[in-house]
């Protein structure tokens, strides 16, 4: 019928849940885009008070769809977006907020990322944003930064694990 949603095959029941107001829908998954800006800790807390969480890239496509996305919503080149992922536990170990390992083999590093710069903060950076106004070459646009600077967020409700 004509009030059926694109996405329904993706889904095990015959519904057609649709994101609400201020969500982007694409593929199962709503994404919010915040432009407020907030620590990762921050971001995560608001991602969670929403019923989502920072997002978690677990594919090209995925990372295909939200770096122009990105582009858009940013002013400036030092706007960036917090994803899901941080090394805060372990050192080098890059774990999303799920608890799942990254996939090494699937990684969006900007060129000399992660590099834990102590610069601005002597903790280092456990954090990962992402996002370049100009445009990234082969979507890799990563970057390690200290948890502690605000930077903007990437809300993701996946409705596979959030519909109830």
């Amino acid at each position: 019928s004509s009030d059926r949603c694109f996405y329904c095959d993706l889904f095990k029941d015959d519904s057609c849940p649709k994101c609400e107001y201020g969500w982007e829908q694409h593929g199962r998954q709503c994404y919010y885009f915040s432009i407020d800006p907030l620590t990762w800790s921050e971001s995560r807390y608001e991602c969670r008070q929403k019923g989502g969480d920072l997002v978690q890239i677990d594919s090209r496509e995925e990372q295909t769809f939200l770096e122009p996305k990105l582009r858009e919503k940013m002013n400036f080149n030092e706007d960036k977006f917090w994803i899901g992922l941080t090394d805060s536990e372990k050192e080098g170990t890059w774990l999303w907020v799920d608890g799942s390992p990254l996939n090494e083999s699937l990684t969006f590093w900007s060129s000399t990322e992660p590099n834990n710069w102590t610069g601005y903060d002597p903790d280092g950076e456990d954090c990962v944003r992402m996002g370049k106004k100009a445009g990234a070459p082969d979507r890799k646009c990563w970057f390690d930064e200290s948890c502690k600077f605000y930077f903007l967020l990437i809300d993701i409700l996946n409705y596979i694990y959030n519909k109830t």
